[in-house]
Formats: structure tokens, C-alpha cells, sequence
């Protein structure tokens, strides 16, 4: 059997199996054992073995529960009410007024949460009721929640990103670093589109302005405080060398435990539910890194990801060329995978084809993670979008449309990126 139709049967096992429903880990394993048992000699319940346990047995991994714990507490505190209550005066006045609180709320919450979903869970709670009482548009709303909804996976501490630089054997700290400037870049592009729509729809925008003296906006600025103080010890302590990875996510969980203590909110039923979210969603992305580990090997064994990558390279694709091949891929696979699994599932097999282009594997997971941003929003398993489904009951089709803008500007952010990589690179090699 030529290695394409071994790729193709493969393929098609994989998209069955997910399409029927069954796990995407249990998928990914059930792939590796056809692989092995099919067209290899390779004892595949050995094989099962060993590489489960290297796949799990690394100490950057213990970032992961631990980001994920912070997330948790944060999200059962009155963080995201706080952070409307004090961004909202300080944007009134921009053209599209507290639309704006969308993104910069995501933002903020982003980057002490880690996870996608649960950034666009948290502001969207608060922030879409709060829009449709004061009469603004709802596809400027929601969809500007869908796209900065996404930064969680792209403003450090990022769990995609723990997952990539483990699968890629890349920094995490330096990727945490790197994430910075592009996510910034990505959150200018959004507020750049919503005063640009907003000034040739002005009608759709509400012209009832809240008074408040600057006085009072000064003092609101207090209730980021805490939030600001914990991105400072997070990222600050990774950026200055200070702290691993992993002792910053425990510089985070203690906290967002305190956080949490001083504004009343933790109890011993949140504790418990907290540490249980943080356990689902941790054994969830685990499961899914062993199944994506085990696939890969037996994938090694049948001789497949450097034949892909010898193909890739007998191209002759320039960089951009080769980038572009990729963009369209990782788009079309976001159609059917999450975020985590594509990058676990894509990782290992397309880097030698990177590093052979010249790519950096540094810039290359930041880009990986701006495409999967886009896999977010994107249907049928967009997961920002099913966890607005359910905030706002709207279907995924409506949803989509709403978010397509914001899609399209993930796009403009990742050829930014790809012409001037050094938005990427610069504060890496800044650092001590």
C-alpha cells in the first residue's frame, strides 16, 4: 500500500471516528493502533506504553493544571463586573463606546486566565447583557466578544502555548514572551475596526453618555487593581527571569486565591468546584496529548511526517509560499478540530518541514496559535462560538456571520506577522 493511500485510510479513520463523536484522544489513539497494526511491525501495546509516559513526563506540563486552576478561581470572582465598572468611562467617549470594554476586558482577562472559552464565557456574562440593555448593535457586540474572545489562547499565560512548546520542544517562557506584542497588535486591529464601524453606522451606536467626572474615573481604576497586580507578578516574573514557568503559574494561583479571599467570593463550595473545573479541563487536554503523542509515533514508524516533510520541501515553496499552503490548511482543519488538538496533532509532523524552510519555531507556534485563533470562531466546532450559543441561544450560522469580520482581521494579524516578524521575536531576544 503506497504511504499516500496509508495517509488517506488514516485520514479518513480519523475524520469517521470524530464524526461519529467518539473522543477526540480515544480517535487519536484508536488512529495510531490502525497505523501500527496495518502497515508496521511494531508492537503497538509496548509502543502504547512508553509513549505515554514520555509524553507526560515533563516538568514544563506542570505549568498546565496550574494556569488552568487560576483561570477557574478568577472565573468565580466578581473580576469581569469590576473590569466593566472601571474600563467603561475611560472608553464612553471613543466612536463605538463601551463596545470597546469587549476587547480590553478579554485582554485583561486573557492573560490571567489562559483559556479561550472561559475568557469569552466571563466578559461575554457580563458585558452582552449589559450592551443589549443599553440598546447597542448586537452583531458589533457579539462578534467583537467572538474575536477577542480568542485572545485567551494568544496573551500569555497561554495553555495552547504550554501545549505547543512541550509538542515542539520550544521555550515556554519565551513563547509566553513572544505572545505579548502580537496580542496587543490583535487587539488595536479590533478596537481600530469597531470605531471605524461605529463612525459609518452611527446610529447603531447608543449617544446616551455616562457623566463621570474624571475624578470618579480615577477612583474606578481601583477595581483593576488586583487584576493588574497579578499580570504584573505572572508575566513580570517570567519576562525578568525571575520565575519558570511554572513556579509563575504558582505566583498565579496564590493570587487568585487572594483575589479572590479579599473580595468575598471564596468559599469552600467555589474552592471545590474551582479545583474540580481545573481538574476536568487539565485530565481533558492531557488525554488529548497522549492520544496526539502516540499517533505521532506510530506515524514515525510507518515513515509518514518525513515524507510529508520531504514532499512539503521537493515543492520548492518559498516561506511565504509555504505559510500561506499552511494558513489555508490549519483553516480547513479548524473546521473540525479544537485549538489544542490541532496543534498536538500538527506539531511534530510539519516542524522539520518548517525548520527546512528557514521558519523559526519560535515565531512559527505564535503564528500556529494566531491560525488556531481562527479555528475558535469558525464552524461547525468553533468553541468560542458554541459557548456564545449559550449565552446569547443565537445558531452558530448567525454567529458566524456576526464574527466574520473579526476573523478576517485574525488573517490581517498573522500576514502582519509573517512580513514583520520581528513584532514576534523582538521582546524574546530582549530578554535576560
Amino acid at each position: 500500500m503506497s504511504e499516500l493511500a496509508q495517509a488517506g485510510a488514516l485520514m479518513a479513520l480519523l475524520f469517521l471516528l470524530l464524526g461519529l463523536g467518539v473522543w477526540v484522544a480515544l480517535a487519536l489513539i484508536a488512529c495510531g493502533i490502525a497505523g501500527l497494526v496495518f502497515f508496521t511491525s511494531a508492537p503497538a501495546g509496548l509502543l502504547f506504553s512508553t509513549t505515554i509516559w514520555s509524553s507526560t513526563a515533563s516538568w514544563a506540563l506542570t505549568a498546565l493544571p496550574l494556569f488552568i486552576w487560576m483561570g477557574e478561581i478568577l472565573f468565580r470572582t466578581s473580576l469581569a463586573k469590576d473590569m466593566f465598572a472601571g474600563l467603561g468611562p475611560w472608553v464612553n467617549k471613543l466612536p463605538g463606546r463601551l463596545v470597546h470594554v469587549n476587547v480590553l476586558g478579554c485582554g485583561i482577562f486573557a492573560a490571567v486566565s489562559g483559556s479561550s472559552a472561559a475568557t469569552a464565557a466571563t466578559i461575554g456574562k457580563i458585558s452582552l447583557p449589559e450592551l443589549k440593555e443599553r440598546g447597542y448593535d448586537e452583531s458589533i457586540a457579539i462578534g467583537s466578544l467572538a474575536g477577542a474572545g480568542t485572545l485567551g489562547l494568544l496573551i500569555p499565560p497561554s495553555i495552547v502555548m504550554i501545549v505547543y512548546g512541550v509538542a515542539a520542544q520550544v521555550s515556554i517562557v519565551k513563547l509566553f514572551t513572544a505572545g505579548i506584542l502580537p496580542g496587543l497588535l490583535l487587539m488595536t486591529l479590533f478596537s481600530g475596526y469597531i470605531a471605524i464601524w461605529s463612525m459609518k453606522n452611527p446610529k447603531k451606536v447608543p449617544q446616551d453618555l455616562e457623566d463621570v467626572s474624571w475624578v470618579e474615573r480615577f477612583k474606578r481604576l481601583r477595581l483593576l487593581a488586583p487584576v493588574v497586580a497579578l499580570i504584573a507578578g505572572v508575566i513580570g516574573s517570567i519576562y525578568t527571569g525571575v520565575a519558570t514557568a511554572t513556579e509563575a503559574a504558582t505566583i498565579g494561583v496564590f493570587g487568585s486565591l487572594l483575589i479572590a479571599a479579599l473580595g468575598g467570593s471564596l468559599n469552600k463550595a467555589s474552592f471545590i468546584a474551582s479545583l474540580t473545573g481545573a481538574a476536568r479541563t487539565s485530565c481533558m487536554i492531557t488525554f488529548i496529548l497522549m492520544g496526539a503523542a502516540y499517533l505521532t509515533s506510530a506515524m514515525s514508524f510507518t515513515g509518514l511526517p518525513g515524507n510529508v516533510a520531504t514532499w512539503i520541501t521537493s515543492l520548492g515553496l518559498s516561506a511565504y509560499g509555504l505559510l500561506a499552503v499552511l494558513t489555508v490548511f490549519f483553516i480547513l482543519l479548524g473546521c473540525f478540530l479544537d485549538g489544542i488538538s490541532i496543534v498536538v496533532l500538527t506539531s511534530a509532523v510539519l516542524l522539520p518541514a518548517v525548520q527546512a524552510a528557514g521558519i523559526d519555531p519560535l515565531w512559527f507556534g505564535i503564528y500556529l496559535i494566531l491560525v488556531v485563533e481562527m479555528a475558535q470562531i469558525t464552524p461547525p466546532v468553533g468553541f468560542n462560538l458554541f459557548v456564545i450559543q449559550g449565552i446569547t441561544g443565537k445558531n452558530l450560522m448567525e454567529l458566524s456571520r456576526m464574527a466574520l469580520p473579526f476573523f478576517l482581521l485574525m488573517v490581517l494579524a498573522t500576514v502582519l506577522i509573517t512580513l514583520f516578524p520581528q513584532i514576534v521575536l523582538v521582546l524574546p531576544q530582549s530578554m535576560k
